[in-house]
C-alpha cells in the first residue's frame, strides 16, 4: 500500500562565533571547570553576539539546509520554528525567517514547547505533509536561552547555550512498511502539573522579564523515565525495537541524563550521537544540531534508523522515529 512519508532532504545548523569556555564562569561564580564537566557534561557553550538574534540564526541554519538539499527558499510551502526564545512577542520568528529567505508564498509559524520544541515541530510538519497542506516544510530548532540566564545561580547559568538547527521535510511516496525512507512514528506528552520544576518566572502577561529557573534533580529523574519510555512508544507504533536503532540522537541537555537513557533503552553509547560538550543544553536547537553535526561526522548515514527523544518544561517531552 502506498503512503505519504515525509522525508528528509537537507539538513544544516548555526552556532554563534563566540565560545564560552567553563573556565570562564570561574570568575564570576563559586564553580570550577571540573564541576560543570562532572555534573553535565557540558565544557563550552555558544552565546549569541549582542544584537544577534533567534530568527537570524534561525535563518542562517535553514539557508545551510536548503543548501544541503540543493533547493532554495521558493521551493518551500511552510516553516516552523521550535523556539522560547522568539525575538518579539509577536510576530513569530517563523514569518521572521520566512522574510529573510526571501520566501513569499506558503506559511510559517512558531512551535512553543521548551526543549520539546523541536519533536513537537516534526510531528506537527509530520502531520501537515501527510495531510496534503504541506510538501516541503523547514522544520527549525533555535534559542538565546543566554538572554533568559539568572548569571547568579551556578545551578543553570552553566548548562545553556545558543544556536540553531534545521531539517528539510519533503513528502515522498512510500510503501507503508517499516523500512520506509522518512518519518515512520511520533509520540507526543505533557503534564502541567509539573510547571515549577523547569520554568521562566515572567512574561508578558504577568508585566514582568524572567529568567530561567529550575530543580535540577526532580528534572533529572522525570527525565531519564520519561524519555526511555517516549522512545519505546514511537518504536512500538512504527513495529521497531531497540535492536532496530542506528542512532539515537537525544536532546543534548546532560551527558548523564543521555547515558540513563540509552542504558534504560538497552542501546550502547557507540550508537548515540552526543555534542553537549560543545554546545550546552540549546533546548530546541540541540536535537537538529546534533543531527547536523552527526551527518558532518559521517555518522548518520543515509538508510539509518534515527530516534530523537526530548523534554522540556511544562513538562512537555515525545520522540519521533524516522528513516533516513
Amino acid at each position: 500500500m502506498s503512503v505519504l512519508r515525509a522525508q528528509v532532504r537537507g539538513v544544516g545548523h548555526y552556532l554563534p562565533d563566540r565560545v564560552v569556555e567553563n573556565a570562564e564562569f570561574e570568575k564570576t561564580l563559586d564553580t570550577t571547570d571540573e564541576w560543570i564537566r562532572t555534573r553535565s557534561g557540558i565544557e563550552r557553550r555558544h552565546f549569541a553576539a549582542e544584537g544577534e538574534t533567534t530568527s537570524q540564526m534561525a535563518t542562517a541554519a535553514a539557508r545551510a539546509a536548503l543548501d544541503d538539499a540543493g533547493m532554495d527558499a521558493g521551493d518551500l510551502d511552510a516553516v516552523i520554528v521550535a523556539t522560547s526564545t522568539p525575538d518579539l512577542t509577536f510576530p513569530s520568528a517563523a514569518t521572521m525567517v520566512q522574510a529573510q529567505l526571501g520566501m513569499t508564498g506558503g506559511f510559517a509559524f512558531d512551535v512553543q514547547a521548551v526543549c520539546a520544541g523541536f519533536v513537537y515541530a516534526l510531528t506537527t510538519a509530520n502531520a501537515l505533509i501527510v495531510a496534503g497542506q504541506a510538501r516541503r516544510v523547514m522544520v527549525i530548532g533555535a534559542e538565546t536561552f543566554s538572554r533568559i540566564m539568572d548569571w547568579t545561580d551556578r545551578g543553570t547559568c552553566v548548562l545553556f547555550g545558543d544556536g540553531a538547527g534545521a531539517l528539510l521535510l519533503e513528502g515522498g511516496e512510500a510503501d507503508g512498511a517499516s523500512t520506509d525512507r522518512g518519518i515512520l512514528a511520533c509520540d507526543l506528552h505533557s503534564d502541567g502539573q509539573y510547571r515549577d520544576i523547569l520554568y521562566v518566572d515572567g512574561g508578558v502577561s504577568t508585566d514582568t522579564v524572567g529568567k530561567l529557573r529550575m530543580e535540577g534533580k526532580e528534572v533529572f529523574r522525570h527525565a531519564i523515565e520519561k524519555l526511555a519510555a517516549t522512545a519505546h512508544a514511537a518504536l512500538d507504533k512504527a513495529g521497531l525495537g531497540a535492536d532496530d536503532v542506528s542512532w539515537i540522537v537525544p536532546h543534548q541537555a546532560n551527558l548523564r541524563i543521555i547515558k540513563g537513557t540509552a542504558q534504560r533503552m538497552g542501546v550502547g553509547m557507540d550508537r548515540v550521537v552526543v555534542t553537549v560538550p560543545d554546545h550546552g543544553n540549546t533546548s530546541a536547537a540541540s536535537i537538529p544540531l546534533a543531527l547536523s553535526v552527526a551527518r558532518q561526522r559521517g555518522q548518520i548515514k543515509d538508510g539509518d534508523l534515527v530516534v530523537t527523544e526530548a523534554i522540556g518544561g511544562g513538562l512537555a517531552w515525545g520522540s519521533v522515529v524516522l528513516r533516513w
